[in-house]
Parts: structure tokens; sequence; C-alpha cells
């Protein structure tokens, strides 16, 4: 596993032993990012961050912060290990919690431009909701929200949200929906 673009190109990143971090494909990866497009001056959040590959992949694409909520200790620890080798430490925030008592220490850190989740899919569905909950009211007004997912159980969020489906996208048994805020219609 390694960046795939930006200043950190080619960099390699460490994923903890065993099978409870799933990181997200580097094919996948590279094809969100492509998507994204330029991150210069933005603010990221990557819930369920396990190894930190989006995040990581945000800040090398131009970020100018990202803040990382895992609560595996292990993951954790590999997570700062990453972030510490690759030299963006000062760049980054790392939330050692469960993410449903992250709320009041990102609060701190918002307005976010880009929300990144790529949870356990088997709570994929769950998660969602969850995300867009804990980040109602601390996302910028061009921000964008994406949720991973297995392709066969894409996610939905409901318009009470306040966030739209705009993009669905899959990579083998991966998929990641993108969201952005609902504009109002004044």
């Amino acid at each position: 596993m390694r960046v795939i673009a930006g200043r950190l190109r080619g960099r390699p990143l460490r994923a903890p032993r065993g099978l409870t971090t799933r990181p997200t494909l580097d094919r996948a990866r590279e094809a969100i990012f492509q998507i994204l497009g330029d991150l210069s001056g933005q603010k990221a959040i990557d819930f369920y961050a396990g190894t930190g590959a989006l995040g990581i992949e945000a800040l090398s694409r131009g970020a100018v912060h990202a803040t990382f909520v895992e609560s595996d200790h292990a993951a954790a620890r590999v997570l700062r290990d990453n972030l510490e080798r690759l030299g963006v430490s000062g760049e980054a925030t790392v939330l050692e919690l469960p993410a449903e008592r992250a709320r009041a220490r990102i609060e701190r850190l918002a307005p976010f431009d880009l929300v990144l989740a790529d949870p356990p899919w088997r709570i994929a569905q769950e998660a969602a909701l969850a995300v867009a909950q804990w980040t109602r009211g601390l996302l910028s007004p061009d921000a964008r929200v994406l949720l991973g997912h297995p392709t066969a159980s894409p996610v939905e969020l409901p318009e009470s949200t306040g966030l739209v489906l705009v993009d669905r996208r899959k990579w083998g048994g991966s998929g990641m929906s993108f969201f952005e805020l609902i504009k109002s219609s004044e």
C-alpha cells in the first residue's frame, strides 16, 4: 500500500497486522481522488481512519489539515507512525476514540471541506447515518462527504441529513457514494 499521487507520491503506508483494518484499495483511492481533483487549502476528516490512507492521500494532494478518527489502538498507533514517517504529523490531528464520542473535539477543528469514511462494511449503512449526524453543522458550504460500502449494499441517506447523493462508484466489491450539502433554492 502506498500514497498514490501528490507530494507524497509512492511513499509506503503501513497497516496493522490482522484483519481489523481493511485499507481502501490503491486503485479505488486513485479513482476517488481523481474525481475529487485539487484539494489545495481544504480541511479533511477521515472517520474509521485505519491506516490513514484516505486522509494522507488528501494531505498529499493539497489539503492543509486532516483529522483522523480511529478507535482501534493498534490502528491508531500505525496511523501515527505513518504520519510521522511521511513528515506530515504537524498537518494532522489523530483522535483515538470512538467516532460517536468525537463530536466535541471535531467541532474545534471545523469547518470541514472533505469528509471521508470507509467503515467496516458490516456497519456501512449505520456508519453513513452516524457520519451525517456527527458532521451536521460542521461542513463548509461546498463540502463533499464520501461514504464507503460494499457494492452490493450501497448506503442511502434521507433528505433530513441535509446531504444529497451526487455520484456513486464501484471497484470490484468496493463502493463509494459521494454526497454534497443540499443547496437551498432561494
